[in-house]
């Protein structure tokens, strides 16, 4: 399947297994601008799965109500750049809904899907990566899947949590990402980082997209610099897998996080501040940040934004020679 085939798949195996299930967005009706929910409304039809209109706020304030009223609310918004209308109604209401009401009411099944991240031409308003907004707010859970497989199990784990979540879809990956994935309804953990490839000279840190361009940085210092690199992808912003992290620095003495979001206030900071208050006396080098950089995202310059192979690689010579 494809990383978009997946995500319909778990859409369809949670709309079957659940019937309270419902979902809603712009376009969402004849299958998505991406083409994620194709079929869905012929299949369970037009009272479970219906358009929306324009109007992010609208869209996560009628989601929150509808979780409350006891439903299994999957709202789209349509890219993550298009988010921000509905961030007061994520971050004051949504997160906040069980502490404001002492555990008395929750608006636990709510999914929030978002496409997400660099595209090769989407420019500033269709290539943002906006998870470290959400990822200060307690009571949010924030999953960036890397492939297929992942996406599926980590999609219907968001959806039957009892917690609101932020599943962001790489969209670049929607085609380009195929794999064979289990066509049975399965679950993956959230807040758990997977170990993709070990090694002991230096640690990379990334999520989503990003994950596979490190995993070629970690070939290229092997061939290159005779350098080892662990690749680790958190795969939950929100809450993240401190223990994978802090064990595999300790073991390499190094790190490099690297993310599509803005260096200043990315998820990688705080990653980084973490390592050095728990790793400190294991590291031989300072934690490094590998960005976008603090600009808005552009367009013809996308790929001197972006924190590519030779960029990540740089990095690794620093701190293998520090």
């Amino acid at each position: 399947m494809t990383l978009l085939q997946s995500i319909t798949d778990a859409l369809d195996i949670a709309m079957t297994s659940d019937h309270t299930a419902v979902i809603f967005g712009e376009d969402v009706a004849f299958g998505g601008v991406f083409r994620c929910t194709v079929g869905l409304e012929e299949k369970f039809g037009k009272e479970r799965v219906f358009n929306t209109p324009l109007c992010e706020q609208g869209i996560a304030g009628f989601a929150i109500g509808l979780s409350v009223a006891g439903a299994n609310a999957i709202a789209e918004i349509q890219f993550a750049d298009y988010i921000f209308p509905a961030f007061d109604q994520i971050v004051n209401e949504a997160a906040k809904y069980r502490y404001r009401s002492g555990n008395l009411f929750d608006c636990g099944s709510l999914t929030f899907r978002a496409t997400w991240g660099a595209v090769g031409h989407g420019a500033l308003y269709h290539s943002q990566s906006p998870e470290s907004y959400f990822a200060h707010t307690p009571g949010l859970k924030i999953v960036i899947p890397r492939s297929p497989a992942k996406a599926k199990g980590l999609l219907l784990s968001c959806i039957r949590d009892k917690n609101p979540c932020i599943f962001f879809e790489p969209k670049i990956l929607y085609r380009s990402a195929v794999e064979l994935v289990p066509t049975k309804d399965y679950m993956l953990p959230l807040g758990k980082a997977d170990i993709m490839l070990e090694g002991s000279d230096v640690t990379l840190i990334g999520w989503g997209t990003q994950v596979h361009v490190l995993r070629e940085v970690a070939d290229l210092a092997q061939e290159k610099l005779g350098v080892s690199c662990e690749v680790i992808d958190m795969v939950s912003i929100l809450p993240w897998d401190k223990e994978t992290i802090f064990q595999s620095v300790a073991k390499t003495g190094r790190c490099i996080v690297s993310h599509e979001a803005p260096y200043t206030g990315g998820f990688g900071a705080e990653v980084a501040a973490s390592i050095q208050e728990e790793c400190f006396l294991n590291l031989e080098a300072p934690v490094q940040r590998i960005c976008g950089h603090d600009t808005p995202f552009p367009h013809i310059f996308e790929p001197f934004y972006l924190p590519d192979k030779w960029r990540c690689l740089e990095a690794i010579k620093k701190v293998t020679n520090f």
